[in-house]
């Protein structure tokens, strides 16, 4: 198979970059030229926000069997490169994003639930949502529903995170000590490992998939203890977690989902949006999901690899607790 990725150097278009190498692919990175694609791959550069961008994907560059496409800002740029592609390439994957949905979506929804309004392919930078479903709309318009994949993608974790959620527990579970730890300790969660991820967006690109997935783990795959047991095991054991009532943290200030990455409270409408889809549809296509602590112990690997501080993407904000925030939660009453 030959494969274009369009991004390929960071989080999960590398992912997909290093499982398409694993499987032997022809494979081609147009990117902006900021990090070294994977060894073995081919690079284009150019930058799809600036005039004559694109010029290095022109008719010579090549031809695919499927792109893999990223991007989550204006969708115009989705629309440009979609177009420019199709005569040339059999198949356009859209990594989206369970965000697309109107917010909040009940739990259990599944691929029909409705779509947030508003959203356009020729549309410039607007919000993470419309920007999302702007450009699944591009590569629809540009691919046709045969030849589109739209890959909605819920909580994404792994080697060369990029937004920091579980490096931050890594991180501050290395630390040692008190960790505030948001309840319920049996609360389950949906993620998907990144690398679990590429994998099935490579098996439905063989298979000539096509139309909307929700791609995450299904739904009690592991549980916030799982999770924070595994960072606190892998980084040496001296965390002491301190299970906390969800009302404490919220009366606190503490903001879910940011300030304490990963964990959203029970009964929310967040929580049912983040963590409760109906992902059967992805499961019976091939979806696999591995074990929590393998994907902790991975990326605390890596982790240690680059020295501990994980890279971030400009143009998200930051996560995790601040550490006189936490010490007065934790000095508190319900703690």
């Amino acid at each position: 198979m030959r494969l274009l990725t369009l991004g390929g150097t960071e989080f999960a278009g590398r992912a997909v970059v290093e499982a398409a190498l694993g499987r032997g692919w022809e494979v081609t990175v147009f990117h902006r030229g900021r990090h070294e694609a994977p060894e073995g791959a081919r690079t284009l550069l150019g930058d799809r926000t600036a005039v004559d961008g694109l010029a290095a994907l022109d008719e010579d560059s090549g031809e695919w069997d499927v792109v893999v496409d990223t991007w989550s800002a204006a969708p115009r740029a989705v629309r440009d490169t979609a177009r420019l592609l199709r005569g040339r390439a059999g198949r356009y994957a859209y990594v989206s994003s369970c965000s697309v949905y109107d917010w909040a979506p009940p739990a259990g929804y599944t691929e029909r639930a409705p779509v947030v309004a508003g959203a356009s392919a020729d549309a410039d930078l607007t919000d993470y949502a419309r920007d999302k479903r702007g450009g699944e709309l591009a590569a629809v318009d540009a691919f046709g529903a045969d030849r589109s994949l739209l890959v909605r993608a819920g909580l994404l974790l792994g080697p060369h995170e990029n937004i920091g959620r579980l490096p931050w527990w890594l991180n501050r579970t290395a630390r040692g000590g008190p960790v505030l730890a948001p309840g319920p300790r049996d609360l389950p969660l949906q993620y998907v490992d990144v690398r679990d991820l590429a994998e099935w967006i490579l098996g439905a690109a063989e298979r000539e998939l096509s139309g909307p997935y929700n791609l995450m783990s299904p739904q009690g795959h592991t549980t916030t203890g799982e999770l924070l047991e595994a960072c606190a095991g892998v980084t040496g054991g001296t965390a002491e977690l301190r299970w906390t009532a969800p009302e404490v943290i919220l009366e606190a200030g503490i903001e879910p989902w940011t300030q304490l990455p990963v964990w959203v409270p029970p009964g929310s409408e967040g929580y049912d949006a983040l963590h409760s889809a109906d992902v059967s549809r992805a499961v019976a296509t091939g979806l696999r999901c591995r074990p929590v602590a393998e994907t902790v112990a991975d990326t605390w690997r890596w982790l240690r690899e680059i020295g501990g501080a994980a890279p971030r993407r400009p143009d998200r904000p930051p996560v995790g607790l601040d550490a006189e925030v936490e010490a007065k939660v934790l000095a508190g009453p319900g703690v």
